[in-house]
């Protein structure tokens, strides 16, 4: 029989009479193992009847079957087992393969941390996700997957995150954590895992476990070739132990007879494709085949005659990964050293199902008799098909134990820290100034002005720290390490940046890798709810390389992180670093992530007000903030902040709204809205263009006003609430956006200009119900001066008031 495969029920028991000297250790293990085999058995058959009443029972509105991978589930069945109820401590976070969401979901049932009635809602509205979702699913996912590759990579920047903590003097925890990734080897294609494995932020992480599905099989195909041997080489450079858990112990026992390395031999020596093959081939024709694979098939066959049909093919699926002992085995070596492991764990894809090993079985469905027939192999009580275990039976007490093993105090943490944030740190904003370089001013006086605040924060970048101006803030605060540095001499040449290291300092710094870096911001922003601590983490990078890392960027926002991602400098402003380094399409992406305000400032002032904002929505848990942010120095006596308080903070809400009149003309006495009004909405680095064009053109009697558009996220948004307002009440109040402009100028022309794809605001003229002509970049840039670059786009002064006079037909 197949390890697994139910043969009997147990009555084995576990719990403190089970307290024993050391001559019943085997005993004990004997138990164990035969107690985690029934817990599996019934582990097995919720998952797959999970997606079978999802797909056959359940009716589903437009008729289509919904899936929800029995045969990924079925591979991973006895290492998720021997993980939650044996391996597993409190405080340990797992990453689950997307694949294997309906386990995750019956194991919850089991200990009792899902309501029975969402068994029957997989896939469903409001129901169990097809993928695990930390935010959506109602039974305590630690890191949402589905997006291969970022789920199995999260644990990694978690385990960074707890490392951070712990050395810093806000926390007191002391709780080692295990942060543990349950990979499908397909996942292992993506570019994202080499990443972050490389990542030298990461090699002294102590606490981290990789579980590799080696089931040899993708979505569509059988893995070509061996790649196991390079994964293994590729983990070991970069510092992990490598462990395999490959063959069961019959077939491991049957290595150790005479000539049974002529087994082992042929097996580790087969292609994918030939070890798959095999392994749906009728036992006869196994007897025949597999000899043909050896490099000395007469031995071979002498060797495999000690054993009937079907026993050699119960012994040819013997693996390591469906083997509770071996497991426990290999799991226990992952503790005897620190440092970073991968467990390659070989597994058969549908192992237990009619479908196992078979190349297109991704997306296969059991059918109502094979469900019936999987049923009875699994020894399932036919009245008892949705249930768990009776309690005060032994695997019932086995999942009491562990639910109250794994309960952690601290997880979903929801009171946010005692203190609020300032609205102003009451900064003199004067003179020429880019918002890139207020952006560091804003940190340096936080640090200063505000401890208590500042020493929560955390900054992160993919080595550009200090073209990112971070400078003042590293020199302060200091660079973290896990690990003090070893002493060296000092730098006889002064240096502007100091990049002093230590288990205190508050700025960490990656590779080259912006997929690292949202990853990171990601984990540092979920401190709060994994383990109990609030960071207020800060990243930056360089804005056009926002579009490389928007998976993961997108990844961490799905999952419930709080934080403020810098891009900058940002645009076609940056006109002499060329068209690899300008960024054309960021506005849009900021403006379309869901849980994300993006703004792009002009004035120093905006981004200080915009800052403090977003740290408290941090602190509130709300939203997270993307700043656009410029090199271009801009005159700060542009804006006129008021002096009356109730004004300035008037003007404050409308800046975080998203807009506010930063030149008003409805008080000349010529202003004819209709006739010689136009609305000029500019974004960032180009409103001093907009101010300068508005100004030459009050000299030809055309009168602008020009709204400063400092949130293009935040605005559009309120736009749409205001949409779906209207849509169920017709007594709606106006958008944010009416409120700027006044119903007797609703119908005057509107003019955008950004710097970037024109698209941003081309949808405030709709809004308004009137024309809209929309300036932006849409071509790739190239290198040359500021003045150039404007004028090949058609975003300069001369294209703005060209624009306006088309729009009010002059």
């Amino acid at each position: 029989m197949i390890e697994g495969r139910p043969q009997h029920k147990t009555s084995a028991k576990l719990g403190g009479d089970m307290l024993a000297t050391v001559s019943d250790q085997k005993n004990i293990q004997a138990d164990r193992s035969s107690l985690l085999l029934e817990i599996q058995r019934r582990v097995l058959w919720l998952s797959v009847q999970l997606v079978h009443y999802a797909n056959k029972v359940r009716e589903n509105p437009d008729g289509s079957m919904v899936g929800g991978h029995q045969t990924s589930s079925a591979s991973v069945v006895t290492i998720l087992t021997s993980l939650y109820f044996e391996y597993m401590r409190v405080g340990d976070k797992v990453s689950i393969k997307p694949h294997a969401s309906p386990l995750f979901h019956a194991i919850q049932f089991l200990l009792g941390n899902l309501n029975s009635e969402y068994l029957k809602t997989l896939r469903a509205y409001h129901g169990l996700q097809a993928y695990p979702s930390r935010t959506k699913d109602p039974d305590g996912v630690d890191f949402s997957t589905g997006p291969v590759g970022l789920g199995a990579i999260a644990p990694n920047f978690a385990a960074l995150v707890d490392a951070y903590i712990k050395t810093h003097s806000f926390s007191h925890s002391s709780r080692r954590r295990r942060y543990i990734s349950l990979v499908g080897d397909a996942e292992l294609d993506e570019g994202s895992v080499w990443e972050a494995i490389a990542e030298p932020a990461m090699s002294d992480l102590e606490n981290v476990l990789w579980i590799v599905d080696l089931n040899r099989q993708s979505l569509d195909r059988v893995i070509p070739g061996i790649r196991v041997r390079s994964w293994r080489e590729m983990f070991a450079a970069n510092g992990w132990r490598v462990i395999d858990i490959k063959y069961g112990k019959r077939l491991k026992a049957a290595f150790e007879e005479p000539n049974g390395e002529l087994l082992r031999n042929c097996i580790d020596e087969l292609s994918n494709d030939a070890y798959q093959r095999l392994l749906r081939l009728p036992p006869s024709e196994l007897r025949e085949w597999l000899p043909r694979k050896s490099r000395f098939p007469e031995d071979l066959s002498r060797f495999i005659n000690r054993w009937n049909d079907e026993e050699l093919q119960d012994l040819f699926w013997n693996l390591g990964g469906h083997d509770f002992d071996e497991l426990r085995e290999g799991l226990a070596k992952v503790d005897q050293k620190p440092g970073p492991a991968v467990v390659f764990a070989y597994t058969l894809k549908g192992w237990m199902l009619p479908s196992v090993g078979h190349p297109q079985n991704h997306s296969v469905i059991l059918s109502d008799d094979q469900m019936e027939e999987l049923r009875k192999k699994l020894d399932i009580n036919e009245a008892q098909v949705w249930s768990g275990f009776d309690p005060e039976s032994p695997g019932g007490r086995l999942c009491a134990e562990v639910r109250e093993r794994l309960k952690d105090p601290i997880e979903r943490k929801t009171e946010p820290l005692p203190f609020t944030i300032p609205k102003s740190l009451g900064i003199s904003h004067r003179g020429l100034r880019s918002t890139q370089q207020t952006f560091g001013t804003i940190l340096t006086a936080l640090a200063r002005e505000k401890p208590e605040i500042a020493e929560r924060v955390v900054t992160i970048s993919p080595d550009v720290a200090s073209s990112t101006n971070l400078g003042g803030w590293i020199n302060k605060l200091e660079v973290w390490r896990q690990t003090d540095r070893e002493a060296l001499p000092e730098e006889k040449e002064p240096s502007i940046l100091k990049w002093k290291e230590s288990p205190q300092g508050q700025h960490i710094e990656l590779g080259i890798s912006e997929n690292n870096l949202f990853m990171a911001l990601g984990q540092f922003g979920l401190s709060h709810e994994m383990v109990g601590e609030t960071l207020f983490p800060i990243g930056t990078l360089y804005d056009p390389f926002v579009r490389r890392g928007l998976d993961a960027f997108f990844y961490s926002l799905y999952s419930g992180g709080k934080f403020i991602a810098v891009g900058t400098p940002s645009g076609v402003t940056l006109s002499t670093e060329g068209g690899a380094h300008q960024s054309l399409i960021t506005q849009s992406i900021g403006a379309e992530l869901p849980e994300l305000s993006a703004y792009e400032p002009c004035f120093g002032q905006e981004l200080e007000w915009i800052m403090m904002d977003a740290l408290e929505q941090i602190r509130l848990r709300k939203r997270s903030t993307y700043l656009r942010l410029s090199t271009k120095n801009v005159d700060q006596k542009l804006l006129e902040v008021p002096t009356d308080p109730e004004a300035r903070e008037r003007l404050r809400q409308q800046v975080l709204m998203g807009a506010y009149r930063l030149v008003d003309r409805s008080k000349e006495t010529d202003y004819e809205p209709g006739v010689n009004v136009v609305h000029l909405f500019a974004c960032g680095a180009l409103v001093p263009e907009a101010v300068e064009a508005g100004r030459l053109l009050q000299e030809e009697d055309i009168l602008v006003n020009v709204i400063n558009v400092t949130g293009p996220g935040p605005l559009y948004r309120a736009f749409q609430d205001s949409v779906h307002s209207a849509m169920m009440d017709e007594a709606a109040p106006p958008s944010f956006l009416e409120e700027i402009i006044t119903p007797r100028e609703r119908k005057v022309p509107v003019v955008s200009i950004v710097d970037g794809h024109p698209h941003t605001l081309a949808w405030i003229g709709s809004a308004l119900g009137t024309r809209v002509l929309p300036l932006g970049v849409v071509g790739f840039g190239q290198s040359g001066s500021r003045a150039d670059i404007y004028r090949e786009h058609q975003i300069d002064v001369p294209s703005i008031m060209a624009a306006c006079r088309r729009a009010v037909g002059s």
